[in-house]
Parts: structure tokens; C-alpha cells; sequence
């Protein structure tokens, strides 16, 4: 008997698969465990394999094609059955299975195949041509083009008609151009053509745009910034440096200072839960990491009781996996806080959207050197701001900034990240 495999959930926000690859083809033979194919899911290409033995008979889904999850994906049975039936089975049994709330879904248009549009050459205004006119100096021009002249302030005798015998039309007014003295005398006109692409839109990018805005219109947020004196936290990475006793770097001082600070505010180490608010006990911070297509979220595990140096180690591999697309859904699922770096793009301050279920996530800017009163002197000082984005159903503003002032201390005295 032929068995029906159908699109995998391969993670908790999957709704539909795209088939990167099919491992195997129609009439190969194929084994309990072997590779079938590879699929896209919303954060990850992840490998497939199959839980038959038999012969690929059939496929459901073609490379680069997207479907829904449940629906047919492949039948693997014996060689030569007959499985037309099964077929239409599997295919109305997806029609039937789908939820009623499917028809009040908006309808998306499929995205096209990356094209480059590129409009006809303008017509580009150049010095000689003389104007056509009559015996008494009028130009020749149709009604519409001396009224679109006078809209656009053109003077008619510096157009050059492309109509019957000359006439100015309306095409003449759209597409005049000006003379622009040019370096060294004579005259030219700065022209161009307007072009641009479009890409399908990958289900990383599409998972990206409706969590997002689910999270931003449905949370209320509120920010919090604070600054802080960086001046201990740089002289001790470049100590650890020069004793060799670990690599380092500040977003893993503000990943450890950040987890350390959520174990004295359990509130805000929170998530929305609909009709409850989880506290949770322990510490899972989410790192955003920038993709080719988007952004991921690979989350370091219980990241309060982790050293700097095994947090740093942690989030390369984790960020490599991203970029590779080999991250499982255990590497990703299951953040309580999230933070966003972007001070190693030169950024000093911004915004971040919360990252559900998180109730919190902090943005942290670069650290700049600014002048700065110590001791009652402006000396040179050294500053970092982070904000944090609260979602207010969860966290209120003297929570967050009492969590925020906790971190603060912790990174002004990095000694006790080492503790």
C-alpha cells in the first residue's frame, strides 16, 4: 500500500513550505531515513526525511513551489501502483481540513519572477532645431500643450515640436527638459531612465512582515533609554585581551549583564500569554542576527548561568547557522527577552519591535566618546545607550526602568559579570 506525505510543520510559526531541493526523483528507490528533500520554512531550509521504504511515485509539490502545511507533499509506495486515487483523496482531504477562517483571508497576488523594468528613452531637449512658427512670430502648439505650458511655466519657444509640421503636442510638454549651462559654455540637459526590480517575496521575509505587525499593532509599546559609562567595561575586555584569558566581546558583556539583571526582575522576564501572564524562572535571550533575507533569532539557553567567553563562543556558531539556514527549531524557539545590537553598524541609538511572546527587547547603540563631567572636570568618556521596547500589557514603566538601572550597574561594574 502507497503512504501520503504531507507538508511538515517544521516550526511552530510555519504555515506553508517552499521545496528547496528534491533529494530524490520520481522512480528512485528510497529507504526509511533517507533524505527526501529539503524545505523552506519560514526561518530555516531544513532537511527532510522519509519514514517509508518504497519507490517515489509521486510529486506533490515542485522545486521552488510553495504549499500549505498538511497538504499533499509526495507518495511513496510500490513500483508501478496505481495511485491516481489517492491523489484526489489526499488533495480533497487538504480542501476539507482547511480552517473556515481561510476564506476571510486577504488574497495575495503571486509575486512575479524578478524583472527590470525600464521606461522608453525620454525625449531630451537639445540646442538648434529652430521653432516653427508663423509670419507673425506665434508658435505652433495644440490647445492642450499651451495649456499644459502655461500650468508648468514652460515658454512654448523653447520646446521643440515633434508633431504634423512641427506643432507642439502634449507629448513635447511632458517629456521638455530644460537647458542647463554646462561647465566651459554650451548647454546640456540631465536625463535618465527610471528602472527598478521585484523579487518574490521568501517565507522568511513574509513570517518577518506579519509577526511584526501583529507584535507592533497589537502590543502597545513603550520605550525606555538609558546611557552608561563604558569606561571599566572597555579597560577590562582589553585586560582580559592581553592576559589571553578569553575572547570577549561587549555584546557578550550586555548578553550576560542582561540575563543577570532578569533574575532580579522576574517580571520582566515575562511573555502575554492572551488570558494569563507567564513569569518565567528561567533565562532564554534571544540574539537577532541579520540574514541575506531578513532577520533570525537563535537563542542562547539558560544564558544567566553561562561564562562571557561560552556565551561569545555560543552565539558565533549560533549567527554562522543562521546565515547557512541550518538552524533547528530547538535553536530558535523559546526566547523570554530579546536583544538587538546594532552598535557595530555605527548606530547610536534606536527603536526595536518586541519579539513575541517576549514582553521586552532591548536595542543596543555603539559606543561613542564624548565629553563627560567626572569629578566635577569634563574629561573624555566613553557612553553607550541601549532602549528598551516594553509591551505595556505585561511591563510598566517604573518595572522596566528598574530593570534597566540593574543592567546599568552591572555593566558599569563588569568585574561582576566574572562573579
Amino acid at each position: 500500500m502507497a503512504e501520503v506525505i504531507l507538508m511538515p510543520k517544521l516550526s511552530d510559526t510555519m504555515t506553508e513550505g517552499v521545496v528547496a531541493e528534491w533529494i530524490k526523483k520520481v522512480g528512485d528507490e528510497v529507504s526509511n531515513g533517507e533524505l527526501l528533500a529539503e524545505i523552506e520554512t519560514d526561518k530555516a531550509t531544513m532537511e527532510f526525511e522519509s519514514f517509508y521504504d518504497g519507490v517515489l511515485l509521486h510529486v506533490g509539490v515542485g522545486k521552488g513551489e510553495a504549499a500549505p502545511v498538511n497538504s499533499l507533499l509526495a507518495i511513496i509506495g510500490e513500483k508501478g501502483e496505481d495511485v491516481a486515487k489517492l491523489i484526489e483523496e489526499a488533495k480533497s482531504a487538504s480542501t476539507q481540513e482547511a480552517p473556515k477562517e481561510e476564506a476571510k483571508k486577504e488574497v495575495t497576488a503571486p509575486s512575479p519572477e524578478p524583472v527590470t523594468v525600464q521606461e522608453a528613452e525620454p525625449v531630451v531637449a537639445t540646442p538648434a532645431p529652430a521653432i516653427v512658427a508663423d509670419s507673425n512670430g506665434r508658435v505652433f502648439a495644440s490647445p492642450l500643450a499651451k495649456s499644459m505650458a502655461n500650468e508648468r511655466g514652460i515658454d512654448l519657444a523653447n520646446v521643440i515640436g515633434t508633431g504634423e509640421s512641427g506643432r507642439i503636442v502634449k507629448r513635447d510638454i511632458e517629456h521638455y527638459v530644460p537647458y542647463v549651462p554646462a561647465m566651459g559654455g554650451g548647454k546640456r540637459a540631465h536625463v535618465g531612465t527610471e528602472q527598478f526590480t521585484e523579487e518574490p517575496i521568501s517565507q522568511m521575509r513574509k513570517t518577518i512582515a506579519k509577526r511584526l505587525a501583529e507584535s507592533k499593532f497589537t502590543a502597545p509599546h513603550f520605550y525606555l533609554t538609558i546611557e552608561m559609562d563604558m569606561d571599566r567595561a572597555i579597560d577590562m575586555r582589553k585586560s582580559l585581551k592581553e592576559l589571553d584569558a578569553g575572547k570577549v566581546s561587549f555584546n557578550d558583556m550586555v548578553i550576560k549583564a542582561v540575563s543577570l539583571a532578569l533574575r532580579e526582575h522576574p517580571n520582566v522576564n515575562s511573555s502575554w500569554m492572551g488570558d494569563v501572564i507567564r513569569r518565567n524562572q528561567h533565562v532564554h535571550i534571544g540574539v537577532a542576527v541579520a540574514v541575506d533575507e531578513g532577520l533570525l533569532v537563535p537563542v542562547v539557553r539558560f544564558a544567566d548561568g553561562k561564562g562571557m567567553e561560552e556565551i561569545g563562543a555560543e552565539v558565533r556558531v549560533l549567527a554562522q547557522k543562521a546565515k547557512d539556514k541550518k538552524l533547528q527549531p530547538a535553536e530558535w524557539e523559546g526566547n523570554t527577552f530579546t536583544i538587538s545590537n546594532l552598535g557595530m553598524f555605527g548606530i547610536e541609538e534606536f527603536t526595536a519591535i518586541v519579539n513575541p511572546p517576549d514582553s521586552c527587547i532591548m536595542a543596543v547603540g555603539g559606543i561613542r566618546q564624548v565629553p563627560v563631567v567626572k569629578e566635577g572636570k569634563v574629561v573624555p568618556g566613553n557612553v553607550m545607550k541601549v532602549t528598551l521596547s516594553c509591551d505595556h500589557r505585561v511591563v510598566d514603566g517604573a518595572t522596566g526602568a528598574a530593570f534597566l538601572n540593574t543592567f546599568k550597574t552591572y555593566m558599569e561594574n563588569p568585574v561582576s559579570l566574572l562573579l
